[in-house]
């Protein structure tokens, strides 16, 4: 991929930066569209002239169309959790979405990928997985030959899932769990996952393909939870809690500036979060993917305390 250039849509996020530095690994020259480049200076420096940060909004037709010109390569990784006024996931995962695909094919650029998710459906109830699976269906109604990514829900050390697990298994007596704690969740390394959309970039051919991608095991929730405790060498109570309890709870605390959980991340844990067989994933671009202990056991050594960062 060497002297091509691939714009980043959401490159200062979870996912994004490390998309951003795994092309930057393969060659390519990366350009990170955001609302805030300060951001992109702050965590990448200026010292890599091969990596530029330009301002764009992903609401802004211009902005957008400024931001793929001349690239080769696109990647769109930007993601809403909760509504705040004009930011609402149909005008995340379905307007802003397509509005990338069709101005990168309006300038012929010839990869794009966009990130998903397990779960999206365009038929669900859900708002949140409704506009994701809409959001793929408008993607590839502008750009037919976009690969779709569907990430199962991502762990790392600065995670918004493992981390804030585990802090809240330190400072709970008792851990409220999401039902019985049945869900199946088949969690993926953030840069495992990395790693196959810069892949998907550097593939000799682009075809309309979507991945499924999830972690080496798969667990119950509950597993999940006991596991953590096992290595953080705790005991701790699991309460089980009917989802609608978690609904309304969600309600509320979606007024808080960062809220502990959200309506959607309810919705998603009534649902198992597990790749299909029957769809590509890791092994298909070459990828073996890490398993959740190894991290799990870095996040807890970043501070005995407890006090995870």
């Amino acid at each position: 991929m060497k002297d091509r250039t691939v714009t980043v849509f959401g490159g200062t996020g979870f996912l994004g930066r490390r998309t951003v530095q795994h092309l930057r690994v393969g060659g390519a020259s990366v350009r990170i569209a955001s609302r805030h480049p300060d951001r992109v200076r702050a965590q990448f420096g200026n010292a890599d002239p091969e990596l530029v940060a330009i301002e764009a909004d992903v609401h802004s037709e211009a902005s957008v169309a400024s931001a793929v010109a001349d690239a080769y390569g696109v990647v769109n990784t930007v993601s809403l959790y909760v509504e705040r006024g004009y930011e609402t996931f149909h005008s995340v995962h379905v307007r802003a979405a397509e509005r990338v695909a069709s101005q990168a094919r309006r300038y012929g650029v010839e990869r794009l990928a966009h990130v998903s998710g397990i779960g999206a459906d365009a038929a669900s109830r859900s708002p949140y997985i409704r506009s994701r699976g809409e959001g793929e269906l408008a993607v590839r109604a502008a750009f037919p030959d976009a690969t779709i990514i569907r990430p199962a829900v991502m762990f790392g050390p600065d995670d918004s899932f493992l981390t804030v697990v585990t802090k809240l298994l330190w400072r709970l007596p008792a851990y409220p769990m999401f039902g019985q704690g049945n869900t199946k969740l088949q969690p993926a390394y953030v840069n495992d996952v990395a790693e196959a959309v810069a892949r998907v970039l550097q593939a000799s051919k682009m075809h309309p393909i979507t991945y499924e991608l999830g972690g080496p095991c798969i667990y119950s929730y509950k597993e999940l939870l006991q596991i953590i405790a096992r290595y953080a060498e705790i005991s701790r109570v699991l309460i089980p809690v009917p989802f609608p309890i978690w609904s309304a709870l969600a309600s509320v605390a979606e007024m808080l500036p960062r809220p502990p959980v959200t309506r959607n991340l309810v919705d998603l844990m009534r649902m198992d979060n597990v790749a299909s067989p029957a769809m590509p994933g890791f092994s298909d671009l070459g990828i073996s993917p890490h398993a959740i202990e190894p991290v799990l056991q870095k996040i807890l050594r970043t501070d005995a305390s407890g006090q995870i960062t």
